[in-house]
Protein backbone atom coordinates (compact mmCIF):
# COMPACT_ATOMS: atom_id res chain seq x y z
CA UNK A 1 0.00 0.00 0.00
CA UNK A 2 2.86 2.25 0.90
CA UNK A 3 4.30 1.96 -2.56
CA UNK A 4 1.01 2.37 -4.26
CA UNK A 5 0.43 5.60 -2.67
CA UNK A 6 3.95 6.67 -3.61
CA UNK A 7 3.26 5.90 -7.07
CA UNK A 8 0.91 8.69 -6.79
CA UNK A 9 2.14 10.68 -4.74
CA UNK A 10 4.95 11.21 -6.95
CA UNK A 11 2.47 11.34 -10.08
CA UNK A 12 3.77 7.80 -11.92
CA UNK A 13 0.12 6.83 -11.07
CA UNK A 14 -2.95 8.47 -10.86
CA UNK A 15 -5.10 5.85 -8.58
CA UNK A 16 -4.77 4.19 -5.44
CA UNK A 17 -6.83 0.96 -4.98
CA UNK A 18 -6.55 -1.36 -1.73
CA UNK A 19 -8.40 -4.39 -0.66
CA UNK A 20 -6.14 -4.23 2.22
CA UNK A 21 -6.53 -2.81 5.91
CA UNK A 22 -8.91 -0.41 5.96
CA UNK A 23 -6.99 1.30 8.50
CA UNK A 24 -4.06 1.70 7.38
CA UNK A 25 -5.21 1.98 3.57
CA UNK A 26 -6.45 5.53 4.87
CA UNK A 27 -3.38 6.02 6.65
CA UNK A 28 -1.29 5.82 3.47
CA UNK A 29 -4.05 7.88 1.58
CA UNK A 30 -4.04 10.88 3.91
CA UNK A 31 -0.32 11.01 4.90
CA UNK A 32 1.09 9.69 1.70
CA UNK A 33 -0.71 10.76 -1.16
CA UNK A 34 -1.74 13.44 0.77
CA UNK A 35 -5.05 16.00 1.32
CA UNK A 36 -6.03 18.53 -1.55
CA UNK A 37 -5.55 21.66 -1.67
CA UNK A 38 -7.72 23.10 0.82
CA UNK A 39 -9.09 20.22 2.72
CA UNK A 40 -8.09 19.54 5.83
CA UNK A 41 -9.61 15.94 6.35
CA UNK A 42 -10.23 13.76 3.53
CA UNK A 43 -13.40 11.68 4.00
CA UNK A 44 -15.00 8.20 3.00
CA UNK A 45 -18.03 8.19 1.00
CA UNK A 46 -20.37 4.83 1.10
CA UNK A 47 -23.21 4.30 -1.37
CA UNK A 48 -26.15 2.82 0.32
CA UNK A 49 -29.03 1.64 -1.88
CA UNK A 50 -32.37 2.95 -1.46
CA UNK A 51 -36.35 1.91 -2.07
CA UNK A 52 -36.10 4.54 -4.74
CA UNK A 53 -33.67 2.94 -6.83
CA UNK A 54 -30.72 5.50 -6.25
CA UNK A 55 -28.35 5.38 -3.71
CA UNK A 56 -27.68 7.53 -0.91
CA UNK A 57 -24.15 8.99 -0.24
CA UNK A 58 -23.15 8.79 3.53
CA UNK A 59 -19.76 10.10 4.36
CA UNK A 60 -17.86 10.41 6.61
CA UNK A 61 -17.76 6.58 7.52
CA UNK A 62 -14.53 6.70 9.10
CA UNK A 63 -11.86 8.35 8.40
CA UNK A 64 -12.39 10.73 11.03
CA UNK A 65 -13.78 9.73 14.37
CA UNK A 66 -13.71 13.72 15.72
CA UNK A 67 -14.98 16.36 13.25
CA UNK A 68 -15.67 20.17 13.88
CA UNK A 69 -18.26 21.44 12.22
CA UNK A 70 -16.30 23.07 9.29
CA UNK A 71 -15.23 19.27 8.40
CA UNK A 72 -18.50 18.33 8.21
CA UNK A 73 -19.67 21.29 6.09
CA UNK A 74 -16.49 19.82 3.46
CA UNK A 75 -17.76 16.56 3.75
CA UNK A 76 -21.42 17.72 2.04
CA UNK A 77 -19.34 19.42 -0.81
CA UNK A 78 -17.62 16.24 -1.43
CA UNK A 79 -20.41 14.47 -1.02
CA UNK A 80 -22.53 16.89 -3.43
CA UNK A 81 -19.59 16.58 -6.36
CA UNK A 82 -18.97 12.80 -6.14
CA UNK A 83 -23.33 12.41 -6.39
CA UNK A 84 -23.08 14.72 -9.31
CA UNK A 85 -20.12 14.12 -11.40
CA UNK A 86 -19.31 10.21 -11.12
CA UNK A 87 -22.65 8.85 -9.50
CA UNK A 88 -24.69 10.50 -11.98
CA UNK A 89 -28.01 10.17 -10.40
CA UNK A 90 -28.88 14.35 -10.17
CA UNK A 91 -27.18 18.03 -11.11
CA UNK A 92 -28.52 19.22 -7.65
CA UNK A 93 -27.79 16.70 -4.61
CA UNK A 94 -30.02 17.03 -1.44
CA UNK A 95 -28.07 17.53 1.22
CA UNK A 96 -28.85 16.55 5.30
CA UNK A 97 -26.92 16.27 8.30
CA UNK A 98 -27.51 12.82 10.26
CA UNK A 99 -29.07 13.55 13.40
CA UNK A 100 -32.18 12.40 15.71
CA UNK A 101 -34.60 14.40 15.00
CA UNK A 102 -36.03 16.14 11.45
CA UNK A 103 -36.40 19.40 13.21
CA UNK A 104 -33.68 21.92 13.48
CA UNK A 105 -32.05 22.23 17.05
CA UNK A 106 -32.42 18.19 17.26
CA UNK A 107 -28.94 16.27 18.11
CA UNK A 108 -25.45 16.84 19.57
CA UNK A 109 -23.36 19.86 19.81
CA UNK A 110 -21.90 19.06 16.23
CA UNK A 111 -24.87 18.40 14.75
CA UNK A 112 -26.62 22.11 15.80
CA UNK A 113 -23.69 23.89 15.44
CA UNK A 114 -22.95 22.20 11.64
CA UNK A 115 -26.72 23.40 10.90
CA UNK A 116 -26.13 26.87 10.71
CA UNK A 117 -22.60 26.43 8.04
CA UNK A 118 -24.63 24.33 6.15
CA UNK A 119 -27.18 26.96 5.19
CA UNK A 120 -24.78 29.47 5.01
CA UNK A 121 -24.06 27.08 1.69
CA UNK A 122 -25.44 27.55 -2.11
CA UNK A 123 -25.92 23.57 -1.13
CA UNK A 124 -29.47 22.38 -1.98
CA UNK A 125 -29.27 21.67 1.87
CA UNK A 126 -32.69 20.66 3.04
CA UNK A 127 -32.11 20.13 6.58
CA UNK A 128 -32.07 16.55 9.32
CA UNK A 129 -31.60 13.55 8.24
CA UNK A 130 -32.64 10.64 10.83
CA UNK A 131 -31.75 6.95 10.23
CA UNK A 132 -34.18 5.38 8.53
CA UNK A 133 -33.59 8.37 5.55
CA UNK A 134 -30.57 6.47 4.76
CA UNK A 135 -32.80 3.94 3.04
CA UNK A 136 -35.21 5.75 1.74
CA UNK A 137 -33.92 7.99 -1.06
CA UNK A 138 -35.17 10.87 0.24
CA UNK A 139 -31.69 12.36 0.79
CA UNK A 140 -28.93 12.06 -1.74
CA UNK A 141 -25.97 12.63 0.39
CA UNK A 142 -25.86 12.88 3.92
CA UNK A 143 -22.85 13.93 6.31
CA UNK A 144 -21.94 12.93 9.89
CA UNK A 145 -18.65 11.98 11.79
CA UNK A 146 -16.83 9.39 11.13
CA UNK A 147 -17.89 7.27 14.33
CA UNK A 148 -21.32 7.35 13.68
CA UNK A 149 -21.03 6.71 10.23
CA UNK A 150 -18.88 4.12 10.86
CA UNK A 151 -21.26 2.33 13.31
CA UNK A 152 -24.26 2.46 10.84
CA UNK A 153 -22.07 1.02 8.01
CA UNK A 154 -20.71 -1.71 10.79
CA UNK A 155 -24.30 -2.28 11.57
CA UNK A 156 -25.78 -2.15 7.97
CA UNK A 157 -23.50 -4.63 6.84
CA UNK A 158 -24.21 -7.05 10.00
CA UNK A 159 -28.00 -6.39 9.80
CA UNK A 160 -27.97 -7.37 5.55
CA UNK A 161 -25.88 -10.74 6.70
CA UNK A 162 -28.59 -11.72 9.38
CA UNK A 163 -31.64 -11.42 7.76
CA UNK A 164 -29.99 -13.37 4.42
CA UNK A 165 -28.69 -16.15 7.25
CA UNK A 166 -32.38 -16.05 8.57
CA UNK A 167 -33.95 -15.82 5.05
CA UNK A 168 -32.25 -19.41 4.01
CA UNK A 169 -32.90 -20.99 7.50
CA UNK A 170 -36.14 -20.63 7.07
CA UNK A 171 -36.09 -21.56 3.84
CA UNK A 172 -35.08 -24.85 4.47
CA UNK A 173 -37.41 -25.57 6.48
CA UNK A 174 -40.05 -27.15 3.63
CA UNK A 175 -40.12 -28.50 0.50
CA UNK A 176 -43.10 -25.67 0.31
CA UNK A 177 -40.72 -22.79 1.07
CA UNK A 178 -38.12 -23.88 -0.88
CA UNK A 179 -40.34 -24.39 -3.85
CA UNK A 180 -41.19 -20.39 -3.03
CA UNK A 181 -37.84 -19.23 -2.91
CA UNK A 182 -36.97 -20.75 -6.12
CA UNK A 183 -40.28 -19.26 -7.96
CA UNK A 184 -38.65 -15.77 -6.26
CA UNK A 185 -35.29 -16.18 -7.44
CA UNK A 186 -35.31 -13.65 -10.31
CA UNK A 187 -36.72 -11.17 -7.55
CA UNK A 188 -33.87 -12.42 -5.03
CA UNK A 189 -31.37 -11.95 -7.72
CA UNK A 190 -32.62 -8.32 -8.92
CA UNK A 191 -32.36 -7.23 -4.99
CA UNK A 192 -29.25 -8.57 -4.40
CA UNK A 193 -27.83 -6.61 -7.19
CA UNK A 194 -29.35 -3.92 -5.69
CA UNK A 195 -27.72 -4.37 -2.34
CA UNK A 196 -24.32 -5.90 -3.38
CA UNK A 197 -21.03 -3.73 -2.68
CA UNK A 198 -19.26 -5.50 -4.85
CA UNK A 199 -21.86 -3.69 -7.59
CA UNK A 200 -20.16 -0.12 -6.47
CA UNK A 201 -16.92 -1.38 -6.61
CA UNK A 202 -14.46 0.53 -3.44
CA UNK A 203 -15.59 3.19 -1.18
CA UNK A 204 -13.79 6.46 -2.55
CA UNK A 205 -11.59 8.28 0.13
CA UNK A 206 -12.68 11.95 -1.15
CA UNK A 207 -10.30 15.28 -0.93
CA UNK A 208 -6.97 13.91 -1.50
CA UNK A 209 -4.53 14.53 -4.53
CA UNK A 210 -5.07 11.25 -6.65
CA UNK A 211 -8.03 9.13 -6.62
CA UNK A 212 -8.11 6.95 -3.67
CA UNK A 213 -10.13 3.78 -3.54
CA UNK A 214 -10.66 1.48 -0.64
CA UNK A 215 -12.90 -1.65 -1.07
CA UNK A 216 -13.86 -4.60 0.94
CA UNK A 217 -11.09 -7.24 2.62
CA UNK A 218 -13.21 -9.72 1.04
CA UNK A 219 -13.57 -8.49 -2.25
CA UNK A 220 -13.95 -10.92 -5.09
CA UNK A 221 -12.83 -10.35 -8.77
CA UNK A 222 -16.19 -8.30 -8.90
CA UNK A 223 -15.47 -5.62 -6.52
CA UNK A 224 -12.45 -4.85 -7.78
CA UNK A 225 -12.83 -4.51 -11.53
CA UNK A 226 -15.58 -1.86 -10.31
CA UNK A 227 -13.46 -0.58 -8.19
CA UNK A 228 -10.85 0.29 -10.75
CA UNK A 229 -13.82 1.10 -12.71
CA UNK A 230 -14.48 3.54 -9.87
CA UNK A 231 -10.95 4.88 -9.74
CA UNK A 232 -11.00 5.61 -13.88
CA UNK A 233 -13.72 7.57 -13.65
CA UNK A 234 -12.12 9.77 -10.87
CA UNK A 235 -9.52 10.23 -12.75
CA UNK A 236 -11.72 10.70 -16.37
CA UNK A 237 -14.03 13.16 -14.87
CA UNK A 238 -11.63 15.23 -13.02
CA UNK A 239 -13.07 15.35 -9.90
CA UNK A 240 -10.20 16.87 -7.89
CA UNK A 241 -10.60 19.75 -10.41
CA UNK A 242 -14.41 19.79 -10.26
CA UNK A 243 -14.19 19.60 -6.09
CA UNK A 244 -12.26 22.70 -5.67
CA UNK A 245 -14.55 24.47 -8.03
CA UNK A 246 -17.34 23.29 -6.03
CA UNK A 247 -15.71 24.81 -2.86
CA UNK A 248 -14.79 28.02 -4.30
CA UNK A 249 -18.14 28.74 -5.63
CA UNK A 250 -20.92 26.73 -2.88
CA UNK A 251 -18.67 27.61 0.13
CA UNK A 252 -19.67 31.47 1.54
CA UNK A 253 -16.30 33.47 2.33
CA UNK A 254 -17.35 33.24 6.68
CA UNK A 255 -16.18 29.50 6.30
CA UNK A 256 -13.22 30.28 5.51
CA UNK A 257 -12.76 33.00 8.34
CA UNK A 258 -13.70 29.75 10.62
CA UNK A 259 -11.06 28.19 8.94
CA UNK A 260 -8.37 30.22 9.55
CA UNK A 261 -9.58 30.73 13.11
CA UNK A 262 -9.14 27.35 14.11
CA UNK A 263 -12.67 27.44 15.15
Amino acid sequence: MYVAAKLVREGKAQAFVSAGNTGAAMAVSKFIVGAAPGIERPGIAVAFPTKAGKPTILIDVGANVDCRPRHLVYFAVMGHTYAKEILKFTDNPKVGILSIGEEEGKGNELVKDTYPLLKMTKLNFVGNAEGRDIFTGEFDVIVCDGFVGNVVLKTSESLGMVILDMIKEEVKKSFLTMLGAMLMMPALKRFKKKADYAEYGGAPLLGTKGACIITHGRADAKAIKNSLKVALDFVETNFNEKLQKNINQLLPEELNKIKENGE
